[in-house]
């Protein structure tokens, strides 16, 4: 006899069958414990799909902060064990032989990793790898080696997600759990938007690192051309002095105003005139002569021993037109020596390998050098002489606002004297493309502090902005699959209240979907912005009274006052759900004729604190009284605790404050 039958003869009479009137409430009953189950799911799935927004919200925050890759491997650990509910994890990364090695993982043994690193389901070069899951290793297709190995670790269950990075396999990260686990698409779809985030990560702190390598050489080559110890000249094919730098007024006695336009010769003392043609011939020649020895004539007459190093000087089409030396004084025979060859190294650097685009002006902005890595970079080949203040064909600034030549920062530094940092451009070439970049303009001076020239290196940042239009792409993303998580679940809960029979349980669905809608107009201010860390407190108070404005009954009136400031990512949701709360109970409870009263609302600042404040035209309420019977009002309290505030309640007029420090924003 099963539980129906049995209930059945309990409510008939002896020796008759069920009514009708009891069969009814049997059924009424299994409906009720149906709605109830249907209850109980909705809110565990809404507390399980919490924790993996919760987990993916927290992990995008703290990339933006991590400032290493230990960082990044840390939070990305925190997140795979919070979002995808495993006892354990591990991240590894190709190395440069192409084998997977542990960067981060969190409750593995030495002698696990070290049995099983290396270990790849992809192939390296697979285009779209897809994740790997065994939801009961004892039973799975692995080796039994292998098995075995993963059952010494207590492991039962195991998912392999793929990370990429710029469209490449370049690693994995792996979620372990103790027991049989069953892996569910949504389950798979927030580890796949977490193995992009963890990508984005590495890929930031990479880029970022190559960018801080290449402006650290940027400055140590623009800091070698402005304080050189050596004297480094320039000189025509005809032996005429083009260029003199302190060096050489501090080694000859001449200033740049007096040598330059004379012949080298003023430099020889008698005997030694025939050793230019010979020099010339082979500079000709393209030859480079190294470590010359020879006499030369400083300005008081003195002789001077000398190491030359003298190299042939290239314009834009390869054609040699003159000739740079390097002459340093060998009296000190050893010192010069030791010396000479770390400037010839970086010379050499400077001049044959220098890995960014670097070019030179006169003291009018002309343009007077450039390298190669210039010529590649501008898209076109300068023209000396003729080209002023930069070497590219346009310049635009950030916004794509034209930026006329003389306006350009190399202009800005010869106009004012000053070195300029930290402005930014963009270059377009001839073929319309455009490149964004830093300028590092420095003016060049001679003995007498007047400017004579500048210095320019311009460093490329296409990369840097495409890593943060990446971010902003993920950032997109994850926006819309939270906003559509949670417009699903809202729909879930808004057709349970509908179909419900219990009127305890409509009333949980829909305090759930009202705080859901609560919840996803905070999410809507926090990703519909270009700065995903802050948020405006007026635009989120707008947003958040009219979400819960539309849930409450249409003559029931809100007023959204004064809000001020920014505030940090950290207070929006649980600032979202007190709001919600507190305007509930102020509409419900607080307001008699919605004709003349309605409900306020403000978020103000003062000394370090900020408060918001409900105030409705109702009788107000014991706190202590009400806080152990209502549920809504447990729920704020342990907000309140969250943003470490307090709550507390007024009457006359009826006012609900949340106070809580601005230092938590």
């Amino acid at each position: 006899m099963n539980i129906q039958q049995r209930t059945a003869k309990t409510l008939s009479p002896p020796g008759q069958s069920a009514t009708p009137d009891v069969a009814r409430a049997l059924r009424e009953r299994r409906l009720r414990a149906r709605e109830e189950r249907l209850a109980v799911t909705a809110e565990q799935a809404l507390a399980r799909r919490s924790e993996e927004q919760a987990a993916l919200f927290h992990f995008s925050e703290r990339l933006q902060y991590a400032t290493s890759l230990p960082d990044v491997y840390d939070a990305g650990l925190d997140a795979i064990l919070a979002a995808l509910a495993c006892e354990r994890a591990s991240i590894l990364l190709f190395d440069d032989s192409d084998a997977m090695r542990f960067v981060g993982w969190r409750g593995l043994s030495d002698g696990y990793r070290m049995a099983v690193e290396g270990h790849s389901p992809w192939n390296r070069d697979e285009a779209n790898p897809r994740p790997v899951t065994f939801e009961d290793i004892g039973v799975s297709a692995l080796s039994d080696a292998l098995k075995e190995t993963i059952a010494r670790e207590h492991i039962a269950a195991v998912a392999f997600i793929p990370i990429m990075i710029g469209g490449r396999l370049a690693g994995k990260f792996m979620a372990y759990y103790d027991r049989p686990h069953h892996f569910v698409e949504p389950e798979i779809d927030v580890a796949l938007t977490l193995a992009r985030q963890l990508g984005f990560g590495i890929a930031r702190l990479r880029t970022e690192q190559a960018r801080c390598a290449a402006e650290e050489r940027a400055r140590q080559l623009v800091s070698i051309v402005e304080s050189s110890d050596d004297a480094i000249i320039s000189k025509d094919l005809d032996g005429i002095i083009r260029s003199w730098n302190p060096g050489a007024e501090r080694l000859f006695g001449y200033t740049a105003g007096e040598a330059i336009g004379k012949p080298v010769t003023i430099l020889f003392p008698p005997g030694h005139e025939d050793e230019e043609l010979g020099i010339l011939a082979r500079i000709a020649r393209g030859e480079r002569i190294h470590h010359y020895e020879t006499v030369r004539r400083r300005k008081d007459g003195s002789l001077l021993d000398i190491s030359l190093t003298v190299s042939p000087v290239c314009d834009g089409t390869g054609r040699i037109v003159g000739a740079s030396k390097i002459a340093r004084d060998i009296t000190d025979r050893k010192d010069a020596e030791r010396k000479l060859r770390e400037s010839e190294q970086r010379l050499t650097e400077l001049l044959a390998a220098i890995p960014a685009a670097i070019y030179t002006t006169d003291a009018q902005g002309k343009i007077t050098y450039f390298n190669q890595a210039a010529v590649e970079f501008s898209g076109r080949t300068p023209t000396l002489g003729s080209d002023e203040w930069c070497i590219t064909w346009k310049l635009f600034m950030p916004d794509g606002t034209p930026l006329p030549h003389d306006e350009c920062p190399m202009a800005i530094a010869l106009r004012e004297g000053r070195a300029v940092r930290g402005a930014e451009a963009v270059a377009e070439r001839p073929d319309g493309t455009r490149v964004p970049f830093i300028p590092f303009p420095t003016p060049l001076r001679d003995a007498f502090g007047r400017i004579t020239g500048a210095i320019n290196m311009l460093v490329d940042i296409s990369e840097r902005r495409q890593a943060e239009t990446q971010q902003r792409l993920l950032l997109d993303e994850l926006n819309h699959r939270t906003k559509n998580n949670m417009q699903m679940l809202q729909s879930l809960l808004f057709c349970a209240a509908r179909t419900a029979h219990s009127e305890e349980a409509r009333k949980v669905l829909k305090e759930a979907s009202a705080r859901i809608a609560a919840m996803a107009a905070a999410q809507r201010v926090l990703y519909g912005r270009s700065d995903a860390s802050h948020f405006a407190a007026e635009e989120f108070l707008l947003a958040v009274c009219g979400t819960i404005r539309q849930l409450l009954p249409p003559d029931a009136r809100i007023e959204c006052g004064i809000a001020r400031g920014v505030l940090s990512n950290d207070v929006a949701m649980p600032l979202a759900l007190i709001l919600n709360e507190l305007l509930t109970n102020a509409v419900k409870h607080g307001v008699k004729d919605h004709a003349r009263q309605g409900v306020r609302v403000n978020l103000t600042g003062e000394g370090g604190r900020l408060a918001l404040c409900v105030e409705d035209d109702g009788e107000g309420f014991d706190l202590e009284e009400v806080r152990k019977t209502s549920s809504g009002l447990q729920l704020v309290l342990g907000l309140a605790r969250q943003l470490h505030g307090t709550l507390y309640v007024t009457k006359n007029p009826s006012r609900a404050c949340l106070d809580f420090p601005a230092a938590k924003i």
